[in-house]
């Protein structure tokens, strides 16, 4: 069995500075946050000091400008993948999600956004003091995009913003929301992205209990009459489609490296459960079914990290496609179904019990093959890119 990052040095994308940032990364999370993981599940969120921590600890700000507080001389997306793989050493698929929300929220203000949102907005962000959400998704429709129902009208120098938002990661402690609402028309056209202080008036928010990602807090969130100074606009009005577009090539990156990093603890405790459990006369591993078990899981792991690291590649040369990212998700999060599902059979009984990584995995499976869209649509958007066809 090899060890839990050992991949990496048999990589051709990784050198030392990779693995000095995973030293960094996994001393932050030995100190700060296995020691309260289990706390953090069973209360539903993540505290707000560990947001400052992380920053202080510069993981937040890893590649952002460094004019906005962030450092990205001498980074490269490669050591973004690093990071999701040392925070997923704890099992839960929340902490990820939550700690790293702005890495979903933050981007379209910096690639779209004027001077003064992004000298407003972006620093108490990587600093860790602000947190930043993304608002796409509604109760009516998740991944059309193009047919979102919230409003935004125009009334002198703001927004009046009405409609809602669901499953919104980070919902419930977000002091600002990166939302997408309609300025125009109907379809992709009439799409703004704008940005919306959580503290305004006329803004109600749901919390949501889930079956994973516990740690992580979600949030139904309804505006009414919610006024919005035109200045948080985020990019030209009506230009908003291009942004939540680009955002989703990253995330679903993300993402399927999230699937490759928690397939990975789930296959080591099933691997030490094996050396370890007893079962006529032997060790699990001792059995031919359960050797060929863990091969196959490690077969499926290798196999994913290889198309993830060639799709972090191609972004870093300027040669990825967004089909690529669509079925690299389907991939991942098949894979991880599937080795879950093997690590869970290896543990047996064990893998039923709430404090195993493996038990809390094999929950949060759904969520990644739901999340940043669903596999039929990610297929079918990958067979329109390659193939041609209608929507």
């Amino acid at each position: 069995m090899t060890a839990f990052d050992d991949w990496r040095a048999r990589s051709p994308y990784y050198d030392e500075t990779h693995e000095a940032l995973a030293q960094s990364v996994r001393r932050f999370v030995a100190r700060e946050i296995a020691p309260h993981i289990d706390r953090w599940e069973a209360e539903g969120e993540l505290p707000r000091d560990l947001h400052r921590k992380a920053a202080e600890a510069g993981i937040l700000g890893l590649r952002y400008p460094e004019e906005y507080g962030g450092h990205s001389e001498g980074f490269d997306n490669f050591h973004s993948l690093v990071v999701t793989e040392e925070l997923a050493a704890v099992g839960a698929g929340g902490l990820g999600a939550s700690l790293m929300t702005h890495g979903i929220g933050l981007p379209p203000i910096l690639a779209l956004g004027s001077e003064e949102l992004k000298q407003r907005i972006a620093p108490p962000v990587l600093a860790g003091d602000k947190i930043i959400a993304l608002g796409i998704t509604e109760a009516g429709g998740g991944s059309d995009v193009a047919n979102l129902k919230t409003t935004a009208v125009r009334d002198g120098d703001d927004f009046v913003v009405n409609g809602g938002k669901m499953f919104i990661t980070s919902g419930m402690r977000a002091d600002w929301l990166t939302c997408a609402v309609r300025t125009g028309g109907p379809g992709a056209a009439g799409i703004s992205l704008l940005l919306i202080d959580m503290a305004s008036p006329g803004i109600e928010r749901t919390r949501l209990d889930k079956m994973g990602w516990r740690c992580s807090d979600t949030a139904a969130i309804h505006f009414d009459d919610v006024r919005v100074p035109a200045t948080n606009l985020i990019g030209p009005e009506n230009g908003g489609f291009i942004g939540i577009m680009r955002n989703f090539n990253s995330e679903r990156l993300g993402m399927a490296m999230g699937c490759c990093a928690y397939a990975r603890v789930a296959l080591a405790e099933a691997a030490a459960w094996a050396g370890q459990r007893e079962t006529f006369g032997k060790p699990l591993v001792g059995h031919q079914s359960i050797r060929i078990k863990l091969a196959d899981m490690e077969r499926q792991i290798e196999a994913t990290q290889a198309w993830v690291d060639l799709c972090a590649w191609q972004v870093k040369e300027g040669r990825d496609r967004p089909a690529d990212f669509a079925m690299l998700k389907v991939q991942a999060t098949r894979m991880l179904e599937a080795v879950a599902r093997e690590a869970a059979q290896v543990l047996g009984g064990a893998s039923y019990i709430t404090g195993s990584k493996v038990e809390r995995i094999y929950r949060e499976v759904r969520v990644n093959a739901i999340g940043g869209g669903s596999e039929e649509i990610m297929l079918d958007l990958a067979g329109r890119q390659l193939f041609g066809g209608k929507r």
